[in-house]
């Protein structure tokens, strides 16, 4: 550690530290505070769906995102394809879009009155949705691919530096002890990778629970959509820092 900082790097650091430290102590003694009769009848009734469907949210997206980020950031690492240069730096793109946007484009293009359902319809003949199933985009299943779509790029680019920076040696002595491609990557590549990994699901995590605009235009009750609900619908600071994550 440098402890030869110049003074004003040192003063600024506790300055910033000193701006950013009282909401969250404001925000933990409010929440030690006694829980009034609204935060009793949350718990009661709705706040359990909350924390089920804000797990469920978070490994959901966790989920998705390593299905999609890991074998991309494994390929552009170890292989040669073409445009790959270009390429590695598309992946990274939907971080550049709030996720709410993603939603309302999926939304527009999955529901019933959007191009897609229509095509299916002029296609089989279908009149209404009573003939054919469909899934419901505005669900917790819809919010979780959207989030997983715009989030994944966090774990990509960890695991693509921890996929460039391992040594190649211990791979190619894992094939040589006879494992195959599959179970190379499987047994030494990935869990060398692994602290990049948690570090990018934990990310994930954190930003799919702090969402509010894409869980609240799909309709799904989240921790998050709790604090919001409980400060300004019922104007209580209380209960909504004890609901929040």
């Amino acid at each position: 550690m440098n402890h030869n900082l110049p003074t004003y790097w040192r003063a600024g650091s506790w300055l910033l530290a000193l701006l950013l430290f009282p909401p969250v102590i404001a925000l933990v003694l409010e929440a030690l505070a006694p829980a009034g009769e609204l935060f009793d009848h949350l718990w009661d009734t709705v706040l359990t769906t909350y924390i089920v469907n804000s797990v469920l949210l978070i490994l959901g997206v966790g989920g998705l995102g390593a299905v999609l980020a890991i074998p991309a950031a494994w390929v552009m690492a170890n292989a040669r394809i073409p445009a790959r240069d270009q390429l590695q730096w598309l992946l990274v793109l939907p971080l550049a879009m709030p996720s709410y946007v993603i939603a309302y484009i999926y939304t527009d293009l999955l529901e019933f009155a959007g191009p897609v359902q229509r095509f299916l319809r002029a296609l089989t003949g279908w009149t209404s949705a009573a003939d054919y199933s469909f899934p419901e985009i505005r669900s917790l299943g819809g919010a979780i691919i959207v989030l997983a779509l715009v989030l994944y790029p966090y774990l990509y680019l960890l695991a693509r530096t921890a996929f460039l920076e391992q040594s190649k040696s211990q791979t190619l002595a894992s094939r040589l002890l006879g494992c195959s491609p599959l179970h190379s990557f499987f047994r030494v590549t990935l869990p060398m990778a692994r602290p990049a990994i948690i570090t990018g699901l934990a990310l994930m995590g954190m930003e799919a629970l702090g969402d509010f605009a894409t869980v609240s235009y799909f309709s799904v009750p989240t921790l998050t959509t709790a604090v919001y609900d409980t400060w300004l619908g019922y104007g209580s600071l209380n209960a909504a820092a004890k609901s929040r994550p």
